[in-house]
């Protein structure tokens, strides 16, 4: 019997489950947004293994435009983290994209989500970049830990 860690087994799994979706006929989704969903896949595994807890994902309220990407707790700071994944570093850092509007909208976002939490948990924004290689080699990961503030 091959015994592996549960984080292991889980993206080997959902790797497995990815593969077997790619077979099945559907509509062509742009690259950009292929190369999105990997790299928030990336970010929640990479999230685990540096202790967060993950309880959101793509976050969205009816009242605000925008989405959160992740939502977690490093100890007992609650974290809206926002992802952003390139494939080449030729423009900008990845990280640049999260401009002063931007930010105001994952601060509204952020709030809405906060508000029917009771005590109003200590609170922060992280981005997170991850740069993708095409040949299939691991992702470059940066993590900014309170990147921005509430305002």
């Amino acid at each position: 019997m091959i015994h592996m860690g549960s984080g292991r087994f889980t993206r080997l799994a959902i790797r497995v489950l990815d593969s077997v979706a790619r077979l099945a006929p559907q509509q062509k989704k742009a690259d950009h947004l292929v190369t999105g969903q990997h790299g928030e896949e990336e970010a929640y595994f990479y999230l685990r293994e540096c202790g967060y807890v993950i309880v959101g994902r793509n976050f969205r309220s009816p009242r605000r435009r925008g989405e959160i990407d992740l939502i977690g707790w490093e100890g007992d700071v609650l974290c809206f983290i926002e992802v952003k994944t390139r494939t080449s570093r030729a423009v900008m850092p990845a990280e640049a994209a999260v401009d002063e509007a931007k930010q105001r909208e994952l601060v509204a976002v952020a709030r809405e989500y906060l508000r029917p939490l009771a005590g109003k948990p200590a609170a922060r924004f992280d981005i997170l970049s991850i740069y993708l290689d095409r040949g299939g080699c691991s992702p470059q990961i940066t993590l900014f830990r309170n990147a921005f503030s509430m305002q």
